[in-house]
């Protein structure tokens, strides 16, 4: 487990945020309450970040906040000091966040600042920039904030960086580059991504009045002066990435089945063109899959439940994550299973079947809950999608009419 260290000679205020730490966020955390004792933690522990005062007994003057970032500690910066010049002198260093001290809500925002730290691992960000020193000095603020960095030096190696890296979440890009410009750069990716799917930040130093217009014309979602400070900058970077986080929570709520956690009807209607001009372009073989309960409506709410649940369990860990498992109704599932013969298709659900034959799973009355599925399977065999569909649903048909608990394929 990662840990975190606080130091902070007011032992009521150190106790009070390790507590709201410990009880919001998985860290360990330790409290040093003077530099000396920080230096022994440091001296055993690496830290996921280090919150320390300014202030302390035996380091008046930020001492701390060099000694730390030597040991190659990241630092979140907790102080009472409101002194304009020092507070700028400290953000000179290579800091995540300067924190004033007042009330609980400040307390609240490290917490916040904590969970976005966690959350900034999770996302790739392309810096394009002709300067050398420029990009350095922007992957270097943004590792500081714990993101996955990649930078290349103009547009043109922005588009072959993101037809081979399909990750990526964040382009901060400069305006004035050789071979291909900024400008050019977003119009080109626009093409392609949408301003929810990747976000666009351009930082430019023009003069012109008109350039921030043309960006966010164009599709930008953002636009950043050159001079900018260390807080501006990461603020603005937080600004984009939780937009793109809160609009993929919402198209998941919207795509995504709440009790199996598979994608539903509502995704795979809305996708379904896209699947077929990916097996049309790629020419790959594909099966499709049917999956039904059998008896699913003599169960009881809580039963249907659970043998939903376990089923789609027993789906996902049977195929791969190219594949695509699809909850279309109450009952239904839709399974594609790409780059796959009969034989192949054959096998994930004739073992699909077994497992769901010896699983067993435990209702609150300590009953055994035991069920059985039906599946058809058809594919790919020079027919339309929608024709190898439908040999998949009369094959399911066909399999409930004969008892089912069987695996029946065209």
């Amino acid at each position: 487990m990662d840990k975190i260290l606080i130091v902070e000679d007011n032992k009521t205020l150190a106790k009070l945020i390790a507590t709201k730490i410990k009880l919001k966020l998985n860290f360990e955390v330790d409290v040093a309450y003077s530099l000396k004792e920080a230096k022994l933690f440091l001296k055993m522990y690496k830290y996921f970040v280090v919150l320390t005062d300014l202030n302390l007994p035996d380091a008046p003057n930020g001492e701390i906040v060099d000694y730390v970032l030597k040991k190659d500690n990241k630092v979140v910066v907790l102080s009472g000091n409101i002194n304009k010049e020092f507070r700028q002198k400290i953000l000179q260093k290579n800091i995540i966040d300067y924190i004033q001290k007042g009330d609980m809500s400040d307390i609240n925002y490290v917490i916040t600042t904590i969970l976005r730290l966690q959350n900034n691992q999770k996302h790739k960000v392309l810096v394009v920039d002709a300067s050398m020193s420029v990009r350095a000095k922007m992957k270097d603020m943004l590792e500081n904030l714990f993101f996955k960095v990649t930078t290349v030096a103009h547009g043109e190696e922005a588009l072959n960086m993101l037809s081979v890296s399909s990750d990526i979440s964040l382009i901060l890009t400069d305006y004035k580059m050789p071979v291909l410009d900024g400008l050019k750069l977003t119009k080109e990716i626009r093409k392609t991504y949408d301003k929810d799917s990747i976000k666009i930040i351009a930082i430019s130093s023009d003069k012109d009045e008109g350039t921030t217009a043309l960006f966010l014309k164009h599709g930008a979602n953002d636009y950043i002066k050159k001079d900018f400070t260390r807080e501006e900058f990461s603020c603005r970077i937080h600004n984009s990435i939780e937009a793109l986080e809160n609009i993929n929570i919402l198209t998941n709520q919207i795509n995504r089945d709440n009790l199996t956690g598979l994608y539903n009807r509502r995704y795979f209607l809305a996708k379904k063109d896209e699947i077929i001009d990916e097996i049309q372009t790629t020419n790959i073989r594909y099966a499709i899959g049917i999956v039904e309960i059998d008896s699913f409506d003599s169960l009881s709410n809580e039963d249907k439940d659970k043998t939903l649940v376990t089923l789609s369990d027993i789906l996902k860990t049977n195929t791969s994550y190219q594949d695509l498992v699809i909850r279309f109704d109450e009952n239904g599932f839709y399974v594609l299973i790409k780059n796959s013969s009969l034989n192949e298709a054959m096998d994930i659900f004739n073992k699909v079947i077994l497992e769901v034959n010896n699983c067993k799973i435990h209702t609150q009355n300590d009953n055994i809950l035991k069920f059985n599925v039906s599946i058809g399977l058809a594919v790919d065999q020079d027919d339309t999608f929608d024709e190898t569909l439908n040999q998949a649903d009369m094959m399911l048909f066909n399999a409930k009419q004969n008892g089912g608990n069987k695996l029946l394929f065209e």
